[in-house]
């Protein structure tokens, strides 16, 4: 790597969430090689590589819905991996929104979303949907709350998946390609949403083959290559002057397709 991750993370005090050595394998194939990474808060950490090069597994080992298979997950300072510890209290803290919404279909838009506070966080009801109602009415879905998923768009959908991510009031949001799914016309929307997030200061670890939203959003971008981080840096240089043979490769493999 050019830099230190103290020279990148820029980061004060503990981190809403670290990675220390984090390795995972699937049926004896390598997925993610010692993964370190300290994500700050108020900062947003963008995740780039190929297909299969580990993002999404790094997502689901941090929220603890894929065991790790050596090294430590941190949540606030404290190793939530280590046995014996909840991985429900864990995920109380995060917030994961999944590139294929994961709604309840049975549910309501208003059901979907109070489930988590109510059930999980022990809310007061009438408290939970005041909140979630001040959440869709903030992200354009006011007038949503009796609709079922399947009456709504991708985009529709996308925007209350995040929704019922938020009502949790996370520590950190974890986005997992959160656009794949939907239509072009429909991805806009949804990143908007991002947007006003990272505007408000919100901990955020986002995979995304966006490439102009990853340089827009990402106080750092990190570069994964067949399960390990190669590179990272601030999205001007690494986009601007990547250093690793690997990254350059993949971004002008990035740049051609996008060519007419």
């Amino acid at each position: 790597m050019s830099t230190t991750d103290a020279d990148l993370q820029h980061g004060h005090g503990t981190p809403v969430l670290e990675l220390r050595g984090v390795t995972k394998a699937y049926g004896g194939t390598p997925v993610l090689r010692g993964i370190d990474l300290a994500i700050h808060e108020h900062r947003a950490v963008v995740l780039i590589g190929a297909s299969g090069s580990g993002k999404s597994t790094l997502l689901r080992v941090a929220d603890l819905l894929e065991e790790l298979d050596d090294g430590d997950v941190l949540v606030d300072g404290e190793v939530v991996t280590e046995p014996g510890v909840r991985p429900l209290e864990t995920r109380r803290k995060l917030g994961m929104v999944f590139q294929s919404f994961n709604l309840f279909p049975h549910l309501t838009v208003l059901e979907n979303i109070v489930l988590a506070p109510v059930k999980a966080h022990g809310m007061a009801r009438a408290d939970a949907e005041e909140h979630a109602r001040t959440l869709l009415s903030r992200f354009g879905l006011a007038g949503r709350e009796g609709e079922y998923p399947d009456r709504l768009s991708g985009g529709q959908q996308q925007r209350v998946a995040i929704v019922r991510a938020l009502a949790t009031r996370p520590r950190a949001l974890l986005l997992d390609e959160i656009t794949s799914a939907l239509d072009p016309l429909l991805v806009g929307e949804v990143l908007e949403v991002v947007r006003e997030l990272k505007r408000e200061g919100m901990t955020m670890v986002i995979t995304t083959h966006e490439m102009h939203f990853a340089r827009e959003v990402a106080d750092e971008i990190c570069f994964l290559h067949e399960g390990q981080i190669v590179e990272r840096g601030a999205p001007d240089q690494l986009f601007v002057d990547p250093q690793r043979d690997e990254t350059k490769r993949f971004l002008q493999r990035l740049l051609e397709a996008q060519r007419p």
